[in-house]
């Protein structure tokens, strides 16, 4: 009977279809192309052959919000560009996530202005920050695997204690990453 058990281990995987779903979701974000600035450049050069991060993640850009579950906020956000990037927030499917991408999405970056919007943040949630002027797609990377992180903690969250918990969660991780950043200007 030993000989039986010992090859059987490892061959068959078990695991619950809730688990395989959200393997599924983290593993297949979309997202929706949103280059503002020179961060923009690093974004695609991330998706070109050299690093190849739409192949390598199962992650495809796409033109429209309402097919993409996440948004890459890279470059400068005005104050006259801030309503178009919150109506496509808007628009994207529920679960959305976001990720800031260089300086000036994070904190406004050299930018002290009146027209330009002090981080992304005060017009969309944002869930992971990518350090970096302008950020290296290696950083990139670094912030979709965060990323992925935080979509598999969200749903087991979801699923165990209600989507409010989970929702509060991911709006105190938000306000820790906040804090990280340090004062604003």
């Amino acid at each position: 009977m030993g000989v039986i058990d010992d090859r059987f281990e490892k061959n068959i995987l078990t695991t619950s279809v809730d688990t395989v779903f959200n393997w599924a979701r983290r593993s297949s974000l979309w997202w929706l192309q949103f280059g503002l600035a020179c961060c923009a450049i690093e974004m695609i050069s991330a998706s070109m052959p050299r690093f190849d991060l739409s192949e390598r993640f199962g992650m495809l850009y796409r033109a429209s919000p309402r097919q993409a579950d996440l948004m890459i906020v890279a470059g400068t956000v005005t104050r006259k560009m801030a309503p178009v990037v919150r109506q496509l927030y808007d628009q994207m499917a529920d679960p959305k996530w976001v990720v800031s991408m260089g300086s000036c999405a994070n904190v406004g970056g050299p930018f002290d202005t009146y027209a330009v919007v002090q981080g992304v943040d005060q017009v969309v949630p944002v869930d992971v920050y990518v350090p970096g002027c302008p950020p290296l797609p290696e950083s990139l990377y670094y912030g979709i695997l965060e990323l992925q992180n935080k979509v598999i903690k969200y749903e087991t969250i979801a699923k165990k204690h209600g989507v409010d918990v989970a929702d509060e969660d991911r709006i105190n991780a938000r306000e820790e990453a906040k804090l990280a950043l340090g004062p604003r200007r």
